[in-house]
C-alpha cells in the first residue's frame, strides 16, 4: 500500500483563458514540461491550482483530463480542499474512481477546528479511500496547525504516507523525526527553505515558483541528494528573490505571472482573483526578468532524471 514517494512533486497552476474558463490543453502543456525536467510526481488543484475557486465538477474535469495526459508516468495526486468532511469523502471517493495516485489532503476550509476535530476530520477523509494520502500541513494560510504530536496520532491510519510541511518553522523537520521517525516521507512545502530543510533531511519538495524553471528546480534538488551543497547554495543565491514569491498572499498572481514569462503559459487567475496591475506587477516582473537574463540553465543546459 504505501508508496515510496520522494523527490520533486510540483504543485502546479490550473491554466485558464481570460475570462476565468479552464483551459485544460495549457495545462497539460505546462504538465509535460515539468515531466520533461525529470519530477517525480504532480499535484493538481492544490492552493496554487486554485482548488477553491472551482466548482466541484471543474475539479473533477482538471483531474480527468490530467490523469489521461500524464498517462503514467509519475504519480498524480489531486488537492482535497473541501469545507466539510463530507464533501472531502465524496471527493477522494471520485478522483479514486477517475484513477488518481494520490490525493494531498488539507484540513477542512473556512473553519479553524481544534486538535480534536482537525484529526477527525483526516481520520475520517483517509478511512474513506484506498489511496495514499499526503497530509499538507500550512498553519499560516489554513490556520489549523498540525504538530508533531498530532502527526504520531495519526500515524496508526495507514494510508497517511507523506506529509507537506509549510510552517515555515525549520525545527519542525528534526522535530518531526524525532517524533516520527520515517514513519512519513517528509515534504517541504516552502519553497524559499528547500535548502535548509534539505539539510536537515526531507524526502521531497513540493514546488511552487520553480514551475517556471523547472530545470533550475530539479537541478537544485539533484545538487541537495547528492550533498553538493556549494553548488547548491551558489544556485540558490540565484534562484531565492524567485522562491519567495511563493510566500506572498498573491503567490497564484505571482507565480503564474512567471509562467507567463517564462513561455509556459499564462497569467489568466480566477475571480476574486485579478491579474496584477500597476507598480506591484513592475516590481514582480522585475524580479522574474532579473531572474531569466540570468539563468543557469543556460550553462548546465538539460537536466536529466537522478537516480538514487
Amino acid at each position: 500500500m504505501k508508496p515510496h514517494w520522494q523527490g520533486v512533486f510540483p504543485a502546479i497552476t490550473t491554466q485558464m483563458k481570460k475570462d476565468g474558463a479552464l483551459d485544460l490543453d495549457a495545462t497539460a502543456r505546462h504538465a509535460e514540461a515539468l515531466l520533461d525536467s525529470g519530477v517525480s510526481g504532480i499535484i493538481f488543484l492544490g492552493s496554487l491550482g486554485e482548488n477553491q475557486a472551482m466548482t466541484g465538477d471543474e475539479k473533477r474535469r482538471v483531474i480527468a483530463a490530467m490523469i489521461k495526459a500524464v498517462n503514467g508516468r509519475v504519480p498524480v495526486l489531486s488537492g482535497v480542499a473541501e469545507a466539510s468532511t463530507t464533501e472531502a469523502i465524496r471527493y477522494v471517493r471520485d478522483v479514486e474512481k477517475l484513477g488518481a495516485d494520490g490525493v494531498m489532503l488539507m484540513p477542512a476550509m473556512l473553519y479553524k477546528g481544534d486538535p480534536r476535530e482537525t484529526l477527525t476530520h483526516f481520520r475520517t477523509t483517509a478511512k474513506a479511500t484506498g489511496l495514499p494520502i499526503m497530509i499538507y500541513n500550512n498553519p499560516i494560510s489554513y490556520a489549523n496547525d498540525l504538530t508533531p504530536a498530532m502527526f504520531a496520532e495519526l500515524a496508526a491510519q495507514k494510508n497517511f504516507v507523506a506529509l507537506k510541511e509549510s510552517s515555515g518553522d525549520t525545527r519542525r523537520i528534526t522535530d518531526l523525526r524525532n517524533t516520527v521517525g520515517d514513519r512519513y516521507a517528509i515534504f517541504t512545502g516552502v519553497d524559499d527553505l528547500v535548502l535548509e530543510t534539505s539539510i536537515l533531511g526531507i524526502d521531497g519538495w513540493v514546488a511552487g515558483s520553480g514551475i517556471a524553471f523547472p530545470q533550475e528546480n530539479q537541478y537544485l534538488w539533484e545538487l541537495t541528494r547528492r550533498g553538493e551543497w556549494e553548488k547548491a547554495r551558489e544556485i540558490y543565491r540565484w534562484f531565492t528573490p524567485l522562491l519567495h514569491l511563493d510566500v506572498s498572499t498573491k503567490f497564484v498572481q505571482y507565480i503564474k505571472l512567471a509562467v507567463q514569462e517564462c513561455g509556459l503559459g499564462r497569467e489568466w487567475v480566477r475571480a476574486p482573483r485579478l491579474p496584477l496591475a500597476g507598480e506591484e506587477r513592475r516590481r514582480i516582473l522585475k524580479i522574474i526578468h532579473d531572474g531569466s537574463a540570468k539563468r543557469p540553465a543556460k550553462s548546465f543546459g538539460k537536466v536529466s532524471r537522478f537516480k538514487h
